[in-house]
């Protein structure tokens, strides 16, 4: 089953070099699992601020600049992998580097027919 762990935590809360860190091993992680066949795919995101929001109200677009919600956690990054059962996700969850300052939100993906292929 696919599983999308969505990497929440304090988008102010890492220095750049603590930042740069988490990013190298973050791709160690990736790697590692990629060796065993589960990783998909993982990336950062960049900061609420160049976020932007859109609505459809009434069959009007609404844009608007900033995150969808204000919060104390910002959505940092995810990972998608390919895991055996929640069990091994919340293996992979623990072992993300920001697990430790943040939290990991576990999503089981519904998989829909007739989705373009990777």
């Amino acid at each position: 089953m696919k599983y999308m762990l969505l990497i929440y935590g304090d988008e102010t809360a890492l220095s750049e070099s603590e930042r740069e860190a988490c990013y190298v091993e973050s791709t160690q992680l990736a790697h590692e699992i990629k060796s065993n066949g589960q990783y998909l795919a993982a990336n950062p995101l960049y900061p609420t601020a160049l976020a932007t929001s859109v609505r459809m109200r009434e069959g009007k677009r609404l844009v608007t600049g900033g995150p969808f919600a204000e919060t104390r956690w910002q959505l940092c990054g995810y990972f998608l992998n390919d895991s055996g059962d929640l069990d091994e996700a919340i293996g992979i969850a623990a072992r993300i580097p920001m697990a430790r300052k943040g939290t990991v939100e576990i999503r089981p993906v519904i998989e829909i027919a007739g989705l373009p292929a990777d």
